[in-house]
């Protein structure tokens, strides 16, 4: 296996980039791949992760899960964590797509009961706006908006859309205290107030799943999950008001880095110390971001138990939240440092927490066997249910990968194949396509991805999170 020069080797699925890769390094970088993966490892993603370990206050080592790619800034996949004293916050940590996250809905139904799958798809795609152009079905005034941006997942139920079960199912509880609506743009505002309750575009969907696998039947169980059961997949994010949140705050942290001497190999890095003014009116219009995100995803799901209760007569309360995990985030948790406990900042970037067995906020019923992490696949290639451990909390401040990884861009995929041929190959497989157009089809076709199976294989290998089932694709809403 032929690696990039400088690279060298720990284990056979942990790489070590050495301190000196790139000058001013403060830590060593550190990611996880296969021999199979190796040749979709790009040297630039690598150099971002580098560039990363070059930051003020960045402790132990920057990290990078397989699936990882180039990205703005930090590279997708990338995790890194920062003391609070002499620590800094990256818009590039976090992403342009702030709490773009994945919830799983369990029903009682199993896969021989979806007798009616094109109405169920077609009712789906009817119910959820998806696109660019999106519109929601909700009215919100300015007011309700601001308590959405607080209370996040809290605020969905409390207006209708869920049970008091669905919060205590969400990482964190769907809510980040730390918000700040004073920090996110009358520009964001404006742009999120038509997109609540909306899918979007690119790699986001929502997909009818089977489980087909089960790896741990006792983790499983706690779950509430079983082979052949027909569950429900949501990915999404914050939608336009995050993206313009993240456009905003770069321009002052952009300034802020300048203000402040901080010296950086690569400007989509720009920073701020956590505690200055411009560190922390990012982190509470980031947070603000993230709750909207929890928010949108729960009406979602609102809807998609409404059409599931309309054409299959199964209860509402029957439908059961699993978990809700963010993949871009950056959050203040208490992690073993050098063998002391310390509360870090720690950015997410296409990285999903993985918090073992005992964590702290965690719902009671998974205690016992950690926290439930969601891995959605491309699509029509399988998603997984695995579950954190505490070799996460020890190696990667309880995190894991996050999907699959792209390899080839979107419009190296719109050349390459056709929205059309792909829902027409699909289809031979029994997986029913609805998308707003075939272009955004042929953006996110199986093909622009790592396989997830081989990614999801290294975390269980590492040990920083392990497998407890896969998850068939059945029919597949585009955004």
């Amino acid at each position: 296996m032929t690696m990039l020069p400088g690279i060298q080797r720990v284990r056979e699925f942990e790489w070590q980039v050495p301190v000196g890769y790139v000058p001013g390094m403060r830590v060593p970088g550190v990611f996880f791949l296969s021999e199979t993966l190796a040749g979709t490892l790009e040297e630039g993603a690598v150099q971002q992760l580098a560039n990363v370990a070059t930051m003020p206050g960045i402790v132990a080592r920057s990290l990078a899960m397989p699936d990882i790619h180039w990205g703005y800034g930090f590279p997708s996949g990338g995790v890194a964590a920062f003391s609070l004293d002499e620590g800094v916050i990256s818009p590039g940590g976090v992403g342009f797509d702030i709490n773009c996250g994945v919830r799983l809905l369990a029903t009682p139904l199993r896969e021989e009961d979806l007798v009616k799958k094109r109405e169920l798809v077609e009712r789906l795609f009817k119910a959820v706006p998806t696109g660019v152009g999106g519109k929601s079905t909700l009215r919100l005034s300015g007011h309700e908006l601001d308590r959405m941006l607080l209370e996040g997942s809290s605020w969905a139920v409390g207006a209708g859309f869920g049970i008091d079960e669905d919060v205590r199912m969400c990482e964190q509880q769907g809510c980040m205290k730390e918000a700040e609506t004073a920090a996110v743009s009358q520009k964001a505002r404006q742009r999120g107030m038509p997109q609540s309750g909306t899918l979007g575009s690119g790699n986001h969907f929502l997909e009818i799943q089977v489980v087909k696998e089960v790896y741990q039947p006792e983790v499983a169980r706690a779950f509430g999950i079983s082979a052949g059961q027909v569950c429900i997949m949501i990915h999404c994010g914050s939608r336009g008001l995050g993206h313009q949140v993240c456009t905003d705050h770069l321009r002052t942290l952009e300034a802020a880095t300048r203000k402040y001497g901080i010296t950086l190999p690569d400007r989509q890095l720009a920073c701020a110390p956590i505690d200055s003014p411009e560190g922390k009116a990012y982190f509470g219009a980031m947070a603000a971001s993230a709750n909207y995100a929890w928010a949108n995803r729960q009406v979602i799901m609102h809807y998609t138990r409404k059409v599931m209760e309309e054409l299959y007569g199964v209860p509402y309360k029957e439908m059961r939240l699993v978990y809700d995990v963010a993949h871009n985030v950056a959050k203040i948790e208490e992690h073993v440092v050098g063998g002391t406990t310390m509360k870090v900042c720690v950015h997410r970037k296409g990285a999903t927490r993985a918090f073992g067995p005992g964590a702290p906020d965690l719902p009671p019923a998974y205690a016992g066997v950690g926290q439930p992490v969601l891995i959605p696949g491309s699509m029509g290639t399988s998603s997984f249910l695995l579950h954190g451990t505490q070799g996460a909390m020890e190696k990667t401040f309880g995190s894991t990968c996050h999907g699959a990884g792209r390899v080839m861009s979107r419009t190296q995929a719109k050349k390459r194949l056709t929205g059309k041929e792909i829902r027409d190959a699909l289809g031979q497989e029994g997986i029913i396509v609805r998308a707003p157009s075939d272009a955004a089809i042929a953006d996110e076709a199986p093909e622009v991805y790592k396989p997830s199976m081989e990614v999801v294989r290294v975390v269980h290998e590492v040990g920083i999170s392990r497998l407890v089932a896969r998850l068939e694709p059945l029919g597949v809403i585009k955004g």
